[in-house]
């Protein structure tokens, strides 16, 4: 299969050469030339999410360098349970991907897209850098993925005073490969110095780059796995359809869920629960789409004010009312945020994390509307990465993961980087190389 870039100013692509690009030469987004549609008895035999999402993919991978090994891609990514469990209301779910190595949904692409980009790797290629900018939890899940692979290096970008103290410190121990940088500005400007130092051609062609924000393909694909797992396992117990509320800020995971549910899974509708940064409700309330400078929130991993996927969402439609009428979403402040951590327990019988807290939140919202269909809240990260917000209000301790704990025992180390696009290039350049 060939991918073409959302801003159609660059030539189509083959999978090897877009998983090592990361954003296109135009400075679009790759999105595959066609959306395959899968029969229910592709899946036939299929049951572990590593099968289904080895099965899912296939379309997308033949004809690769790649095709031979996606069995083993998704084997690494998917090493770990992804629980779907009901919760107590009637017709209400949780999937749970919170149970990798960086206790985020988000390692599981980045491993895919690690081992991807491992399998591809000559022995005489140059070292590549890969360029990450994370609201909290991109960068953790990178950095485990990426540590101590050779040919690699990893240069995570974070807002100094915009990630939880717990998720700060994860990304500063891993050391060796990887080293964090924390710069004077917020989420919207880390991406946008990634962006233009993977838009510089001049700068490429000094130094291999790469990205694992989810601007990449090499994450995004893998996601739609765990959605196409979770629809056919609950289809196949039930014989209805799940619907799902996901937590989201640069629309990577959401978009995963409609990719799935494009190639014929058995998935009804797709809600998205944003925080206060409500550049999406917005929108799908029929505004005009306007990007806004990110506020900070309780659900910090999501506090994007330019959703960089949205290019990707508004390419798969023909216009804005057919986008409208096939998505919604919802914002939810801090103040519902604390209301519904307290509540959860009780009412849901689950401890979510702040993000989670907005997409039940948001369920709650849809049931109040008289919504009966089955639902399933995205579970995006454990709440033990932000205890200053969760510890409170569920009023215990929460314990840690025991891969996290071990990381945060650990010590940390970040620099500090000017918020301008030219600071970030010296390094790249280096001029400041890190040790």
């Amino acid at each position: 299969m060939r991918f073409v870039s959302t801003r159609g100013a660059a030539p189509a692509a083959d999978l090897a050469q877009v998983l090592q690009a990361g954003l296109a030469p135009d400075g679009g987004l790759y999105l595959a030339e066609h959306i395959p549609v899968l029969e229910p008895d592709a899946f036939a035999g299929a049951h572990a999410p590593a099968e289904v999402g080895a099965r899912l993919l296939v379309p997308y991978f033949a004809g690769s360098a790649l095709e031979s090994g996606l069995s083993m891609l998704c084997g690494e990514a998917f090493a770990q349970p992804i629980p779907l469990r009901a919760l107590r209301g009637a017709g209400d779910h949780v999937l749970e991907l919170f149970h990798g190595p960086s206790a985020a949904f988000k390692d599981i692409g980045a491993r895919f897209l690690a081992a991807a980009l491992a399998r591809l790797r000559m022995p005489d290629d140059p070292l590549r850098t890969i360029l990450v900018a994370t609201s909290g939890d991109t960068g953790g899940a990178v950095a485990a993925a990426f540590h101590r692979r050779a040919g690699f290096r990893v240069l995570i970008l974070y807002p100094q005073e915009g990630v939880a103290p717990r998720q700060a410190r994860q990304l500063g121990a891993f050391g060796g490969n990887v080293q964090a940088y924390r710069v004077d500005g917020t989420f919207d400007d880390c991406q946008r110095m990634v962006k233009t130092a993977l838009g510089d051609a001049v700068l490429r062609a000094r130094v291999a780059l790469g990205s694992a924000n989810s601007i990449s393909l090499g994450r995004l694909l893998p996601q739609a796995g765990y959605y196409a797992w979770a629809a056919l396992a609950h289809w196949r117990a039930t014989g209805r359809a799940l619907s799902f509320v996901v937590p989201t800020g640069n629309l990577g995971n959401a978009l995963a869920a409609l990719i799935a549910r494009r190639m014929g899974l058995p998935i009804a509708r797709i809600v998205l629960a944003c925080n206060a940064n409500d550049t999406l409700p917005r929108y799908f309330a029929g505004g005009a789409y306007a990007a806004q400078p990110s506020r900070r929130t309780l659900a910090n991993a999501m506090d994007v004010g330019a959703p960089s996927n949205f290019e990707r969402l508004r390419a798969l439609y023909a216009d804005a009312d057919a986008l409208r009428a096939d998505l919604a979403a919802f914002s939810v402040d801090d103040t519902a945020i604390l209301d519904t951590l307290r509540a959860a327990p009780a009412r849901h019988g689950c401890e979510p994390c702040p993000h989670t807290a907005c997409a039940l939140r948001v369920l709650e919202t849809l049931r109040a509307a008289g919504d009966t269909r089955d639902w399933a809240v995205v579970a995006t990260a454990h709440a033990a990465k932000f205890p200053e917000v969760v510890e409170p209000a569920f009023g215990h301790t929460v314990a840690v993961p025991a891969v996290l704990a071990a990381l945060l025992e650990k010590p940390a180390r970040s620099r500090p980087l000017a918020a301008r696009d030219e600071a970030l290039r010296r390094i790249l350049l280096g001029a400041a190389a890190p040790s």
